[in-house]
């Protein structure tokens, strides 16, 4: 019997060296070199900027130099950085984790057993708002919100401007309007991976519908339901566009999240370095936020 056959029967490890060959490296190096390209030499130069006194215009745009840990401990002293950072966390968790997510598993579950009329005409809505450009969708809600326009006409109170006395609500309503489309569409195609026999099973059972949603449906789609969570998150921690054009941060610094700032120090305050730290401390935070989720998700599977 061959070593190979008697590996087999045995049920032991295979050792097969002549699946390896050293030469076959070789093929890799044009995608590794891709990659080191087009990621990590940016990402590794953004690194390096971040302990620079970089800035984009005057004495130090060019002639720059690392200045160590002076931008970290900015920032750690920077109250502005701080107020920013809790301004980012409530509209992550408001306007992302919690809205966009129970909004849209709202929609899904509505429309699992809708006409199919009554289906199209709420997902064609709900995916316009979506595909909307995201400057677009800005100015709707800046319209919307603005004294003399639709809701301060709704509240009878025709000059009160939201946008300066409610920003960050308005800013949040705005993003979780946008957004709630991406996890309808994940927590639909969800719904109909969910056995229709289990839930028949916990109906004859005499299981109300929302034991049934709690004990049976929500738990087979935890995988969905954390991926979406973790992609509404990444998404919604680096929204810029749709606060910058509705307020620029204001009024104040009312609305002034991590990303928003970024770009004040950087693109205003000619603070590149200062900016691309607080790139990174940005990057950080999404990492955490990654991990967070993975880990639930894996003491979910194991669990």
């Amino acid at each position: 019997m061959s070593a190979e056959a008697s590996g087999i029967a045995g049920m032991g490890p295979r050792q097969d060296k002549s699946r390896f060959s050293p030469s076959s490296i070789g093929w890799l190096l044009p995608s590794a070199a891709v990659v080191g390209v087009l990621f990590l030499f940016p990402v590794g130069y953004a690194a390096y900027l971040a302990f620079t006194n970089l800035q984009l215009l005057g004495p130090n745009a060019q002639n720059y130099w690392f200045t160590g840990l002076d931008n970290i401990n900015r920032m750690y002293n920077d109250s502005v950085f701080w107020h920013a950072f809790k301004l980012t966390l409530i509209f992550v968790v408001a306007s992302g984790i919690v809205a966009q997510a129970v909004i849209g598993m709202a929609l899904a579950l509505t429309m699992r057993n809708a006409i199919p009329a009554l289906r199209l005409g709420v997902s064609s809505l709900v995916i316009l708002a979506w595909v909307l450009p995201e400057i677009s969708a800005a100015f709707i809600w800046y319209a919307f919100a603005q004294a003399g326009g639709t809701l301060s006409l709704l509240t009878r109170q025709t000059n009160e401007n939201y946008l300066a006395s409610h920003a960050l609500l308005i800013v949040c309503v705005a993003n979780a309007w946008r957004g709630c489309a991406f996890s309808m569409l994940v927590f639909t195609a969800g719904l109909r991976a969910v056995p229709g026999e289990v839930d028949e099973a916990a109906q004859l059972e005499g299981a109300s519908y929302w034991r049934r949603l709690f004990s049976v449906i929500l738990p087979i789609l935890r995988p969905t339901i954390m991926t979406t969570l973790l992609l509404i998150t990444l998404g919604t921690l680096s929204d810029f566009t749709l606060i910058f054009a509705m307020t620029q941060g204001g009024p104040g610094n009312d609305t002034t999240i991590l990303p928003v700032y970024m770009y004040i120090e950087a693109f205003q305050f000619n603070a590149l370095g200062y900016g691309t730290a607080i790139a990174l401390a940005l990057i950080v935070i999404a990492a955490l936020f990654s991990f967070l989720y993975v880990r639930s998700e894996a003491k979910g599977q194991t669990g």
